[in-house]
């Protein structure tokens, strides 16, 4: 199975953290976020993952060039010009070419998602997206959606006035390759703008037992270092040698 990684934004809410450095390289417990990103895809058997790339691009590339793990595959894809997150895998169409469904996951989230419970369930309904759902405090400041009885999304809408619930997009989607059927004819577009409310009617939601949280802005990032460093420490204490990230609570 493959995987988008989107990686390229320009962290403008973690300043100074990213005056120097692209946001999916700050460190978490001594590793690069993007290192958590990898082992978790690494873990949930995701073969290659396209990572795009604008800011501080050549770091990224340097530590793609030094991992020594070469599991899973990196496909790198520099945008000159910020295309969008749809936008991105829109230019990407031929990445997936051959699979019949595909990740989306966004890499300003830190996150022990259970990807395989994810695909799971995408592959038991009938959806042409499986969307993973957290519950905000802030409906206001993310992508929300209105679920009904079955788990299917029947309304979904980017940062409202007027928030109709409180379940949110985590950035952590499974997608079949008939999405692009209804992609807008536009080379840069927003997957929570421009497309997801699309496809109301043709989604599910499922919502993410484990960690997650977005680290956009300092506050944020630093609560999520203690919270980790607390999942950390609370696995080694129960004896376990494998890593928090990609194991299911």
């Amino acid at each position: 199975m493959k995987a988008f990684l989107l990686a390229a934004g320009l962290g403008k809410r973690l300043r100074p953290l990213t005056d120097s450095r692209p946001k999916c390289l700050v460190p978490v417990t001594g590793r690069p976020l993007l290192d958590h990103w990898l082992s978790l895809c690494r873990r949930h058997g995701i073969d290659e993952v396209l990572i795009n790339l604008h800011h501080h691009a050549d770091q990224v590339r340097e530590y793609i060039n030094a991992r020594t793990d070469r599991t899973p595959r990196i496909q790198l894809f520099p945008e000159e010009r910020l295309l969008g997150s749809g936008g991105t895998l829109a230019a990407n169409r031929d990445f997936v070419r051959q699979e019949k469904e595909f990740l989306v996951l966004y890499a300003d989230n830190l996150t022990n998602a259970d990807l395989d419970a994810l695909i799971r369930f995408h592959r038991t309904h009938d959806g042409l997206v499986t969307v993973g759902l957290f519950h905000t405090a802030v409906p206001q400041q993310c992508g929300i959606v209105e679920l009904d009885r079955a788990g299917k999304i029947r309304s979904f809408e980017e940062k409202p006035d007027r928030p109709r619930s409180n379940l949110a997009n985590a950035g952590v989607m499974v997608m079949d390759a008939g999405v692009f059927s209804f992609f807008p004819g536009t080379r840069e577009f927003d997957l929570g703008h421009h497309l997801l409310p699309r496809l109301a009617g043709r989604m599910y939601g499922k919502v993410i037992e484990e960690y997650l949280q977005d680290i956009g802005t300092l506050e944020k990032y630093l609560g999520a270092l203690r919270d980790w460093r607390g999942l950390e420490q609370s696995r080694a204490g129960n004896g376990s040698s494998q890593e928090v990230t990609g194991e299911s609570s």
